[in-house]
């Protein structure tokens, strides 16, 4: 089944749930704020997808943060900061055995749909 990690105040998030439902596609919502994912999990995650692609470098978490953590930012000091900030990480992610797909627009639903496939 599809794992999808979300935030239930996320906007995106919420359209992607409606959308899933529409398609009738089967899925188990993970909130992050309320759920977070271990340090262990966030490995394996940063494992199966570019890690850079799980940081929101547009949310109010990144912009908040200071500019030298911004300017040192490689795989291990993002798996840090996602461990502390889970708002900081890019939503929805989608998850089914070995793949992931990040985020929501028209060229990652088609990649949904073929991942619950």
């Amino acid at each position: 089944m599809l794992t999808v990690l979300v935030l239930k105040t996320c906007d995106t998030c919420k359209k992607a749930q409606k959308w899933l439902d529409a398609e009738g596609i089967a899925y188990t919502p993970r909130d992050v704020r309320s759920d977070q994912l271990s340090a262990a999990e966030l490995s394996d995650l940063m494992a199966k997808t570019d890690w850079s692609q799980l940081v929101n470098k547009s949310s109010t978490t990144w912009r908040a943060l200071d500019d030298s953590v911004k300017a040192d930012l490689d795989e291990k000091a993002a798996l840090s900061l996602l461990s502390e900030h889970p708002t900081l990480m890019k939503r929805p992610v989608f998850i089914k055995d070995d793949k992931v797909v990040v985020g929501f627009r028209p060229a990652q639903q088609a990649d949904v749909k073929a991942l619950a496939g």
